[in-house]
């Protein structure tokens, strides 16, 4: 099946989404879609299926117009979608999932499960997907249940198979196995669009790349092209890639976590009996797939949640119970993973913001009564420092783009005296040029002899930027390794394997990630294979 988006124009009131975007995808064809996040992917696949409507431009299928009112009608028509975020019954088997809505009954007017569970296991095995229909969805693993969505796509006889940010939760292992369906999908004749802000997956998977940037066609490459190339078409601009930071040189513990446990209000355990060190000038980085405690951890750490059991100490001071206003005079500089809802407040100013956590200590405060000068004069001196691009510190936060507003919590958090920074998710849809900024200002903090603790679910950014590697896996840390480790292991221990050589109390490897040039690098997901270093930093950011 030949599509062909033509001039596809969607605006959000004055913000123009998609802007004149035209593509064409050939059957058999894996199209990528390369963007940041904002520069219009998912818009323009909401209205290739049919869940928002175009005000300009058309859709054609093998040279013939097509509107889609609804996802109805664009899989009528042979496109399929799996969605960033699951659309899954939990407590319905695999085969029940698959077949919803398009359920067929048998002789006497049942429902016709046996032909269902036939209908899946076919595809499964056609597929090498490898799924049971019998399966409540509830008990399978992340990288199964988009099996089960790619299941649902193809029984729906789908030409055009959608990916939206397929690798955003799957450990490495998972990705590989879902390069792999790509490739056989394609070679069916299934034409697959790949929407991705990777630019190694999308080198490794596609057969062409379509760019965006702020909601227009910026350019088309081939999956040969360089991660410069590519990088510099998303931001607009000549972007380094690379982390460059010298070998860490750790001094005395600085956070002592002992056996912290932390529950949720319905008794489930988010971390069972963590244990782990930060010391000054390194950086320990928590590995694992999103879910698996590290909000819990960080937040109990914020004292923002109630603790079960354990012990927090910094620099020997126990903190166990102490507020988050003490934990910040303690020292503890935080930048949390959600920038919006915990980390600014968005209808005060950008000035306002960057004094939250001292507006009441001097000079920004005289009794009760603010010290408006100084807080303008702080705006000032930390909007040039922290490069924030804003027209005015009287702003209001939510104005600002997220790489604006991170920049605005790295200066508000760094801007005082602390002794550990710890940073959850910190480039979380940034910009690779945003994403460039926020790591050589963590690395100066490892530099000046802070202790830093980065939570993250990207993999190359835990390569990046650690000088020790903690995995987590259901609220348990099942390894600590030094940033050397091949990605297979790092996978290994992230989908809950037992650890059989622990690194935790090793020096940190005295040496950097090898580079983009090493020879050993998976063409894959750009991580190591197994017997091999990690990646080149952050050409997938």
């Amino acid at each position: 099946m030949e599509l062909e988006l033509r001039g596809i124009t969607k605006r959000f009131g004055s913000l123009v989404a998609n802007d004149g975007i035209s593509l064409s995808v050939a059957p058999g064809q894996v199209h990528a879609l390369l963007g940041e996040n904002g520069a219009g992917k998912t818009t323009l696949m909401n209205v290739l299926y049919g869940l928002i409507q175009p005000d300009e431009g058309e859709i054609l299928i093998d040279g013939k117009q097509a509107r889609f009112h609804s996802p109805k009608d664009a899989i009528a028509a042979g496109i399929g979608m799996v969605h960033q975020h699951f659309m899954l019954v939990p407590v319905f088997t695999v085969a029940e999932n698959v077949t919803l809505g398009i359920e067929q009954a048998d002789r006497i007017g049942l429902l016709d499960r046996r032909r269902t569970r036939r209908e899946v296991a076919e595809l499964s095995r056609r597929y090498g997907l490898d799924v049971d229909p019998d399966a409540l969805v509830e008990d399978l693993p992340v990288g199964i249940q988009q099996r089960v969505e790619i299941v649902k796509a193809l029984v729906r006889q789908a030409n055009v198979l959608i990916l939206d940010e397929p690798t955003a939760v799957l450990t490495p292992a998972e990705t590989e196995e879902l390069f792999r369906i790509v490739r056989q999908l394609r070679d069916g004749g299934t034409s697959v669009i790949f929407i991705s802000h990777k630019l190694r997956e999308v080198q490794a998977i596609a057969d062409t790349i379509t760019v965006l940037r702020r909601g227009a066609v910026v350019g088309q490459r081939a999956p040969d092209a360089t991660a410069e190339d590519l990088a510099s078409l998303m931001v607009g601009r000549n972007v380094q890639l690379r982390v460059s930071k010298t070998p860490a040189k750790p001094g005395g513990t600085v956070l002592d976590v002992d056996k912290l446990t932390v529950t949720g209000d319905d008794g489930r355990v988010w971390v069972n009996g963590m244990s782990f060190q930060v010391r000054a000038g390194e950086i320990l980085g928590i590995a694992g797939v999103q879910g698996n405690g590290q909000t819990e951890l960080c937040e109990a750490l914020m004292g923002l949640r109630p603790i079960a059991g354990g012990s927090i100490t910094l620099n020997g001071r126990d903190l166990t119970h102490a507020t988050p206003r003490q934990r910040l005079r303690a020292g503890v500089a935080y930048v949390p993973e959600d920038r919006t809802e915990d980390g600014l407040i968005g209808q005060f100013s950008v000035a306002e913001n960057l004094v939250l956590d001292i507006y009441n200590q001097p000079p920004f405060a005289n009794g009760v009564n603010l010290q408006l000068p100084a807080i303008a004069r702080n705006a000032e001196e930390r909007i040039a420092e922290f490069d924030v691009r804003t027209p005015s510190a009287a702003l209001p936060a939510d104005s600002l783009s997220g790489g604006n507003q991170q920049k605005v919590i790295l200066a508000r958090e760094l801007g005082r005296e602390h002794k550990l920074l710890i940073a959850s998710q910190p480039t979380r849809g940034l910009d690779v040029g945003s994403i460039e900024f926020v790591h050589r200002r963590i690395v100066e903090q490892r530099d000046g002899g802070d202790a830093v603790l980065i939570v993250s679910s990207e993999l190359d950014e835990i390569y990046a930027l650690s000088d020790r590697i903690a995995v987590v896996y259901e609220g348990k840390i099942t390894g600590f390794r030094d940033p050397d480790v091949p990605a297979a292991e790092l996978g290994r221990l992230m989908a809950g394997g037992a650890d059989t050589a622990s690194a935790e109390g090793t020096a940190p490897a005295e040496s950097t990630a090898p580079g983009a040039d090493d020879a050993d690098a998976s063409p894959i997901t750009g991580i190591g294979t197994p017997g091999t270093g990690p990646p080149a930093a952050q050409e997938d950011s």
